[in-house]
């Protein structure tokens, strides 16, 4: 019998409805898991096992009829998003052991539909820097190696859920916070659509930019997270194949892109050969002259934006802030406000014309990390091809699969429209199944 701990959440909701696994059973080989491989990982930076087990007591009483869609679905919630009975600390000195007493929208709703609510997972400080978590004690590690970094800035989510602690993860992105850690763990990562889900009681660095970020081991398990935040898409759902679909594939490097590692300019050649040996259509594109201020205009937002989001902690505790966060609030940079309305009046005017280039293809392929996960914890990477999608407010979908140079796994983005996350998820479906069966990379056990 496989151990419960190695269920994804689809698979334990069926092991819930046929009797033959309680969610405080599984809440146990959870914990289990948790306390045997957290001394490697160092993935979260809050779990009371008591209180899991209590919470998952109080889910095998309720009737298989009142039972929610999430009925005793274990998630872990990146520390950046207000949980009422468990700290929220920002991976900041500054709030350590605060613990507000509300949830926030988010995890709100994956209570009233019957979630488990397991842990807080470690990220970096505010979800804004690229130095590995936590600031004190050991850094969380890659599963998969630990001499190396998980990503960031939801580390413990990406690394909690690819060593099997978790199903699902909570996370965030306002660069490349959810799909690079997606990429260097080797699971499914998703951004949806910017402003889909509700950001209410979690950390803002970006009004314009900050997403909700989803992890899970399949897509039937992002299906369930999509279902319950009501993500719909306005045409109807389609059956959707490989064989006739059309796809693009970025040329790399693109205009203002690095050249990417051996790892991940092999993993789009195998993607994309695969695919067509699917009987998929791959056209290679460049992104338009036009797109490329693109990232400029992204680090003026950033800047600006967090001008106002770190404003408070500067005033209360500058010593106690990371210097990237004090530069913002001092305008280090000395942007200008007329800078910065053109950045966000050019790429508001520069989204719809990326959806309308998404829309001639079943979805676009790209990388989602420069290569495998790099070795050490003080820097969790780089998240350059993860921004434009991300300033773009398109839904992106990491798909594991492949692996580098050291036998890492590497994941590729997949990119549509916005608003057409359920077509995305039907795409990322069917490349999945070829990908994780023929891209080379395979789960350690």
């Amino acid at each position: 019998m496989t151990e419960p701990f190695r269920l994804t959440a689809s698979q334990a909701q069926a092991a819930f409805k046929d009797g033959s696994l309680t969610v405080e059973a599984y809440a146990k080989s959870l914990l289990d898991r948790v306390s045997v491989r957290d001394s490697t990982t160092h993935a979260w930076a809050y779990l009371d096992p008591k209180l899991v087990l209590e919470r998952a007591r109080e889910l095998d009483k309720i009737l298989p009829e009142k039972r929610g869609p999430l009925h005793g679905v274990a998630i872990g919630v990146k520390d950046v998003i207000l949980t009422k009975d468990m700290p929220t600390q920002y991976n900041s000195p500054i709030y350590k052991d605060d613990a507000p007493k509300l949830d926030a929208a988010s995890v709100q709703t994956l209570r009233a539909n019957g979630a488990l609510i397991f842990g807080k997972t470690t990220t970096t400080e505010f979800a804004s820097t690229s130095v590995g978590p936590p600031y004190a004690g050991p850094k969380t590690a890659n599963p998969h190696d630990p001499s190396r970094t998980p990503g960031g800035s939801s580390s413990g989510s990406g690394a909690a859920v690819g060593d099997m602690q978790v199903p699902i993860g909570l996370g965030t992105q306002t660069v490349g916070s959810t799909i690079r850690p997606g990429s260097f763990n080797g699971i499914y990562a998703m951004k949806p659509t910017w402003n889909s889900i509700s950001r209410e009681g979690q950390k803002v660095y970006s009004l314009i930019l900050d997403t909700l970020g989803l992890y899970a081991r399949s897509v039937d398990d992002l299906k369930l997270l999509l279902d319950v935040f009501h993500l719909v898409d306005d045409e109807p759902e389609e059956e959707f194949a490989i064989k006739g679909a059309k796809f693009a594939l970025l040329t790399l490097p693109q205009p203002e892109w690095d050249a990417p590692g051996p790892g991940t300019a092999a993993a789009l050649k195998k993607g994309a050969d695969l695919l067509r040996a699917h009987g998929a259509e791959i056209e290679e594109i460049t992104l338009p002259d036009e797109f490329r201020p693109m990232y400029d205009y992204q680090l003026k937002v950033l800047a600006g934006e967090g001008r106002v989001a770190f404003l408070a902690d500067y005033y209360t505790a500058k010593d106690q802030l990371h210097p990237l966060l004090i530069s913002h609030v001092e305008n280090e940079k000395k942007y200008t406000r007329k800078e910065q309305l053109k950045a966000f009046d050019d790429l508001a005017a520069m989204r719809p014309k990326v959806d309308a280039l998404a829309d001639k293809y079943a979805a676009i392929i790209g990388p989602s990390v420069v290569d495998e996960a790099p070795t050490g914890h003080e820097n969790t990477g780089s998240a350059q091809f993860c921004g434009p999608w991300t300033v773009m407010h398109m839904p992106v979908v990491n798909i594991p699969g492949f692996k580098g140079e050291n036998g890492m796994p590497i994941g590729l983005s997949v990119v549509a429209a916005r608003y057409r996350d359920q077509h995305l998820l039907r795409v990322s479906r069917e490349v999945g199944k070829i990908f994780e069966a023929e891209g080379g990379w395979a789960r350690n056990p």
